[in-house]
């Protein structure tokens, strides 16, 4: 794991009881009725699973907490995800946590401002969408989805954006986000709920992994592209600079 906690701060949480669990953008935070607050990132392939105690725990199963006639796993076979044991007081202050920007879900998206960071970007939509100081939690999936909500071309640069097409994209951020949690998240190989269940938002995704199929809104072929070392898909007629 890229951070997992050392023995001394997992101690400070035996017999607490879980209280609240927050999240900030990609982070989940799992309040205690300690001062102390689980901080939990499931990488490429992290699973964070309650399972009792009688069940075998998954492969590559780095962290179990006792939760009485069950178990709290995190299991992580890539070992991309983080698990940590934070001071709730000082959260802002974690490494992990201290340059996110707003997750939309939580603090909703200041179109001013986001507008504003955009102008100061070369970089493409693409690239700023996935940008965690920018809006923290939209990833690869998520981006292209939102893109094509947008109908914005993944490969314009940030500072072409105009106010009025930086409103449409931050409403698309908004309600890709909402929908992929409506619908318990995307899952293509390795993400499942807490509880063991799969996402099934993959069943109503509108752009991402359908290249080759027909655009849901104009009929063209959407494509498949490369950017920057992430897979973009996009419809060359209807998404536009």
């Amino acid at each position: 794991m890229q951070r997992k906690p050392p023995r001394a701060k997992l101690k400070k949480l035996v017999g607490a009881t879980i209280t609240e669990v927050r999240r900030h953008g990609k982070y989940l935070l799992i309040d205690t009725d300690t001062p102390q607050t689980l901080l939990v990132h499931l990488g490429m392939t992290g699973r964070l699973l309650i399972q009792q105690k009688a069940a075998p725990p998954p492969k590559h199963t780095h962290v179990v907490l006792d939760l009485g006639t069950r178990e709290l796993r995190f299991a992580d076979a890539r070992r991309f995800g983080q698990f940590d044991v934070l001071d709730r007081a000082k959260e802002r202050k974690h490494v992990a946590l201290a340059d996110l920007g707003p997750d939309p879900l939580v603090h909703g998206i200041d179109v001013d401002a986001f507008a504003a960071r955009a102008k100061g970007k070369k970089a493409t939509l693409k690239a700023f969408l996935l940008d965690q100081t920018v809006l923290a939690g939209v990833g690869n999936i998520y981006a292209s989805e939102a893109l094509w909500r947008a109908k914005l071309k993944p490969t314009t640069r940030a500072y072409k954006l105009t106010a009025a097409s930086a409103a449409r994209l931050a409403a698309a951020v908004d309600e890709t986000l909402r929908n992929a949690l409506d619908n318990g998240g995307t899952t293509f190989s390795d993400f499942i709920a807490a509880d063991g269940a799969e996402g099934y938002n993959v069943d109503y995704l509108w752009v991402y992994g359908r290249a080759g199929e027909p655009c849901l809104r104009c009929k063209t072929k959407i494509r498949r592209a490369v950017h920057q070392g992430r897979v973009t898909y996009f419809c060359p007629t209807c998404q536009t600079p």
